[in-house]
């Protein structure tokens, strides 16, 4: 068990420099775009999922919150909307960087969100405007995010916060994968998900659902402590749109609308990481 622990500590130690220059990277871009984003996603219109899922794939403090409240405005479609989801990465980019992973399995994954966001995205809307049910109708005023971000502090202040808080969710998700190695051994799990191709997709598409940024340091930490397949995490990841889902039952009246855009962003993610899965494709 004190092994088990030390490795833990020492694992997540190692991070700590790599995620603070990462997020610090990652601040000070977003502090000179933002304004610039914001009105991107706003002017898109009928492009919307297109520019939508491409700003969604970099990592941007409570983008996928801003979406979620242009939605409910109905400044954007939900296909728009959809697509941010989609592509959202989290902090998927930041650990993959830290764990220098190789630069293509990153780019990879991004391109695959990106191209499921765009095709989605656009699809979803042309259901929508085939069913004369255009969301894009009526435009109220923008909702507030800031209490989701801590953007505001200052780029150091901000991604010291970031880091810390990041550091601790990816100590405690290493320290609980190296005790289901330890106790029950990384072969009998990843040979159970294994001979099970739907399951872990359907798995780590309800780890995806959770809404905060512990659902992407799960998924992208036992990807890469070889729990569970690339297929799985892609299938997580893709579900996953930080706590995007938390402020659309917040801000968006009508929950059974709210409800019809988790099933359908499940069934997506699911779907592609299962097609994943039955291609072959794993890396």
């Amino acid at each position: 068990m004190l092994e088990v622990l030390l490795e833990a500590i020492i694992d997540s130690i190692k991070l700590l420099p790599f995620l603070f220059v990462t997020y610090w990277i990652m601040e000070y871009i977003e502090h000179k775009t933002k304004d610039k984003t914001r009105e991107a996603i706003k002017k898109s219109g009928k492009y919307g999922p297109l520019i939508g899922s491409i700003l969604g794939i970099f990592p941007q403090c409570g983008f996928s919150v801003s979406a979620t409240n242009l939605y409910a405005a109905r400044v954007i479609t939900v296909g728009t909307l959809i697509a941010v989801y989609l592509s959202t990465s989290d902090e998927m980019l930041p650990i993959f960087l830290s764990e220098a992973v190789p630069i293509s399995t990153v780019l990879i994954v991004l391109g695959i969100k990106l191209v499921v966001g765009i095709v989605f995205g656009f699809f979803i809307d042309l259901v929508m405007r085939l069913r004369h049910k255009d969301e894009n109708e009526e435009k109220i005023i923008d909702l507030c995010e800031k209490e989701h971000c801590h953007c505001e502090h200052g780029i150091v202040k901000s991604a010291l916060k970031h880091t810390i808080s990041i550091f601790l969710f990816i100590f405690v998700i290493t320290l609980l994968i190296n005790l289901l190695m330890h106790f029950i051994g990384e072969e009998a799990i990843a040979q159970f998900l294994q001979n099970k191709p739907i399951l872990g997709p359907i798995i780590t598409g309800i780890i995806g659902l959770i809404p905060n940024c512990a659902a992407s340091v799960i998924l992208t930490q036992m990807y890469l402590e070889h729990v569970i397949s690339f297929s799985a995490m892609i299938s997580g990841l893709l579900v996953g749109s930080g706590v995007g889902l938390a402020v659309l039952f917040k801000t968006n009246k009508g929950i059974k609308q709210n409800i019809k855009i988790v099933i359908l962003l499940y069934s997506i993610g699911v779907s592609v990481g299962i097609l994943i899965q039955f291609i072959g494709i794993n890396l």
